[in-house]
């Protein structure tokens, strides 16, 4: 699995917004975006991940408009927050578990990162 494969990226998401919701923070936006503190993609790829997390119900408060062009527009990223059903989906798929794996063995390599 690779850093920036889907289920690595929607891990790092969905974990990142459960652990501010359990610890009562809010989020950084910095921290989700596509060149953010987490991970670096392109913007379409990110684009493409933050709209089927709203789509499929895993989070919530961020909008996406179509601009001109269908260009995807997304905003108010600091309101998204992690739903029920995305803090399931956090814990319960066992695609999320290799994720983790694969993080854990990528710190353990390189301990900077």
């Amino acid at each position: 699995m690779a850093k920036d494969d889907y289920y690595v990226i929607v891990y790092k998401i969905l974990a990142y917004l459960y652990m501010q919701l359990k610890n009562g923070e809010n989020i950084n936006p910095d921290f989700i975006k596509n060149d953010g503190f987490l991970f670096k993609i392109n913007e379409r790829y990110w684009n493409y991940v933050i709209v089927h997390l709203l789509k499929d119900e895993y989070i919530e408060g961020v909008t996406v408009t179509k601009a001109f062009g269908n260009e995807v527009i997304i905003s108010d990223l600091e309101n998204c927050q992690i739903t029920p059903k995305g803090i399931d989906y956090l814990c319960n798929n066992s695609l999320f578990e290799k994720a983790k794996c694969f993080l854990k063995e990528i710190k353990d390599i390189t301990p900077f990162v």
